[in-house]
């Protein structure tokens, strides 16, 4: 499939957890490519401070958005319309950082770390994307995973469960959305500077009464960002270079690799030593494939 936003200037993009870190530097890239931006963020004084940032008052708005709000989220759909016109490209990035032990995580717990870095990205989905379809100019869905989806790790369980879901998501509607020129590229970022750590802050009132993870959180905001991290600038580049490519994965650290391969050769090494039934493979071979990685190898073989 062909790069649908190969050309981002003039195009609009809509960006959740946008104020700062990963969202803020996304936003930075398109930016000088010369696309619009409206950045939507829960926090308003961030908000402000990402738009001064960013300069260029005439491709920049900002929105305040709560992304498990989906009334909402309609309305900033709305908004964002009537500022730009068509959206071309959905960055669904808004996050948060939980953690801790399993046996520890309440449904408190459960429902926020879902509800955003999972059901976020939902709602922008189901919010914007028969937009793009209806307008029938093609556009890019870049959704927020982790590495963390790649290599799992303990005292993760809920923040790899949502970024998991995601990596799946994105892999499965690709070939779904293609013959309406809309390219999907699933995000899995490693370590950058961002503001992660304030995650607990933002944690809402009625989450807060029973969780689990107290201790962890409040251990998170004393972690400071090590200067070995990426830069949000440099991260945004690389995924303006994804969506330009339309790359079904945008990986911004060679340190992971040799992780993700073992991770895969311990599944492969995982299966029967046994013949292959050829008449039940016959009968589940939709199941068995998807053509969408030999292309995915086949062009990166090209390059």
């Amino acid at each position: 499939m062909k790069a649908p936003m190969a050309d981002v200037a003039g195009k609009t993009a809509f960006i959740t957890g946008g104020a700062n870190g990963i969202g803020l530097g996304i936003a930075r890239a398109l930016v000088n490519a010369g696309a619009n931006v409206v950045l939507a963020d829960i926090q308003e004084q961030a908000l402000a401070e990402a738009r001064e940032y960013l300069g260029a008052d005439d491709q920049v708005r900002t929105i305040v958005l709560d992304v498990t709000d989906r009334e909402a989220f309609a309305k900033a759909a709305d908004q964002t319309e009537e500022w730009f016109g068509n959206v071309h490209i959905l960055i669904g990035n808004a996050g948060i950082g939980i953690g801790g032990l399993v046996a520890d995580a309440t449904y408190d717990d459960w429902d926020w770390g879902m509800g955003v870095n999972l059901g976020g990205v939902i709602n922008g989905l189901v919010t914007f994307l028969p937009r793009i379809k209806k307008h029938g100019e093609g556009g890019q869905i870049v959704t927020t995973a982790s590495k963390a989806a790649l290599i799992p790790i303990p005292w993760s369980s809920i923040y790899i469960a949502a970024k998991s879901a995601v990596l799946g998501m994105s892999e499965s509607i690709r070939g779904e959305l293609a013959p309406d020129n809309i390219g999907v590229s699933a995000f899995c970022p490693g370590p950058v500077q961002t503001k992660i750590s304030d995650s607990g802050k933002l944690r809402p009132e009625k989450y807060k009464e029973n969780s689990g993870y107290r201790e962890f959180e409040e251990n998170l905001e004393k972690r400071p960002n090590s200067p070995l991290w990426m830069t949000k600038e440099e991260v945004g580049e690389r995924v303006l270079k994804g969506i330009r490519q339309n790359d079904l994965y945008i990986i911004t650290h060679r340190e992971f690799k040799e992780g993700t391969k073992t991770r895969f050769d311990a599944i492969l090494a995982s299966f029967p030593d046994e013949e292959i039934n050829e008449e039940r493979k016959e009968a589940i071979s939709f199941l068995t494939s998807n053509p969408l990685f030999d292309e995915v190898l086949a062009e990166k073989t090209k390059k």
